[in-house]
């Protein structure tokens, strides 16, 4: 299946649904095999009880990554207190992005947040209009997703977001059960790069 395509893959890392980690056991014990499968990349995140970042959760599964990359997925959304997450984030092993959609609901409700993390990420990094970069060393990216849609498009590339993810938008049924549609796919393409 990986032979598919050349693009970068990252596979999630869960055992249910929802924020909280779950059976450590078997999340690290899937790490490893899918590392020794050939998985390169990963996406993860796991909150408390209390909407805090379950720290010791997150780094028992990233020390199954063997130094890997991966990417802190949309738990930053459904925290109780975002700047806390970024906070504990900063310099963790092999993070390099973080998915957001700025709010529980989406890119509808959360696009002010993520123009405003957006513009004080370049700006910590010192690199105002290039946003995206989380820490002084440039390390972090934000990965904007989450019911992306073509009015999100423009302000989000004005503010330097460069990378893009998008599900539901790319499916014909626009949920999640159906296939992605190369068709819509393309079309996701050519307006992200009409608006770059």
């Amino acid at each position: 299946m990986r032979a598919a395509v050349d693009l970068p893959v990252r596979v999630m890392l869960r055992t249910r649904a929802g924020f909280a980690a779950g059976d450590l056991d078997a999340l690290r014990r899937t790490a490893k095999e899918l590392r020794s499968a050939g998985a390169e990349e990963f996406v993860l995140g796991f909150l408390d009880r209390s909407g805090a970042v379950d720290l010791p959760a997150v780094l028992e599964v990233v020390d199954a990554l063997d130094g890997a990359p991966w990417t802190f997925h949309r738990a930053i959304d459904h925290a109780t207190d975002r700047a806390a997450v970024w906070a504990a984030l900063t310099g963790l092993p092999g993070l390099d992005t973080v998915l957001t959609s700025g709010a529980p609901a989406g890119l509808s409700e959360g696009l002010p947040t993520v123009l405003a993390e957006a513009a004080g990420l370049a700006e910590a990094a010192g690199l105002a209009g290039t946003a995206g970069l989380a820490d002084p060393a440039g390390r972090l990216r934000l990965l904007v997703g989450g019911g992306l849609r073509d009015e999100h498009i423009g302000p989000l590339r004005a503010a330097g977001v460069t990378a893009f993810h998008s599900g539901s938008a790319v499916r014909r049924d626009r949920g999640w059960a159906g296939p992605v549609d190369p068709a819509l796919v393309a079309l996701l393409a050519q307006r992200l790069r009409s608006a770059g």
